[in-house]
């Protein structure tokens, strides 16, 4: 199957100290978020699409090959992020969807769930790990999806729940139109006031669509780089790194 990496970007640095897009906050000497991400992504995808801001794409270095890039105008959220871009990747059989702060998603993780994904259609896959306090919790009935919490809309989630990584496989047959779906039935987030993207992951479950969780051991894989502390651990391991 042909696969479409995504990855929304639209951040600015500001919390973190820098003057660009998060994106390109550096980890290491010659080593941003973004280096890291592309080198991680390039050897398994066939394409990668990034959406970012307009001040983050005039900042942008130039794309490598099989690499390009959309604007996401006003900050509106992850799904208006990613279906905005929608024509970039809806000519692929599966779009992988990496946040544009999840540095340290590993290299197994991404290749397990793409060997997960066994159709094009009607299946997503759902990398997920234990969290003792988790910012995003995911509720099964075996492993059926049934909810997702979000501490940032005023949920509460259970201690060691399952979070996810920053990374989510679907299928792009017929995604678009159970967006479309999802859209004008969907709430409004309480805080935030948008159209979330994770709840449509148990949206698509309810109508039908196969989500396959895949456990992650390592729970480091669930964190981004959200503010300057998660900078400095990740700054502190790269510069580490052999």
């Amino acid at each position: 199957m042909r696969v479409c990496a995504v990855i929304p970007a639209a951040g600015r640095g500001s919390r973190l100290g820098i003057g660009g897009p998060k994106i390109l906050a550096p980890l290491s000497e010659g080593e941003t978020i973004w280096s890291v991400l592309h080198a991680r992504l390039a050897p398994l995808v066939d394409h990668i699409h990034l959406v970012l801001s307009p001040d983050g794409a005039k900042a942008f270095p130039p794309l490598a090959p099989n690499v390009s890039q959309s604007i996401q105008p006003e900050p509106l959220g992850m799904g208006d992020a990613i279906f905005g871009a929608r024509a970039a990747w809806d000519g692929f059989d599966a779009i992988l969807i990496v946040w544009g702060d999840q540095v340290f998603v590993s290299s197994q993780t991404l290749r397990r769930a793409l060997d997960a994904l066994v159709s094009p259609q009607r299946q997503a896959v759902l990398p997920v790990t234990r969290m003792a306090k988790p910012y995003v919790e995911y509720l099964f009935e075996g492993t059926r999806l049934t909810d997702v919490l979000q501490t940032r809309e005023g949920d509460e989630t259970a201690p060691n729940g399952f979070s996810d990584v920053g990374t989510f496989l679907l299928g792009t047959r017929g995604l678009t139109q159970a967006w479309d779906v999802y859209q004008v039935q969907a709430s409004r987030g309480g805080a935030t006031g948008e159209i979330n993207f994770l709840p449509f992951l148990p949206f698509l479950c309810a109508q039908g669509w196969t989500v396959t969780p895949l456990e992650v051991a390592d729970a480091t894989e669930a964190r981004g780089i959200n503010a300057q502390e998660d900078l400095s651990f990740f700054q502190n391991l790269y510069r580490k790194s052999p």
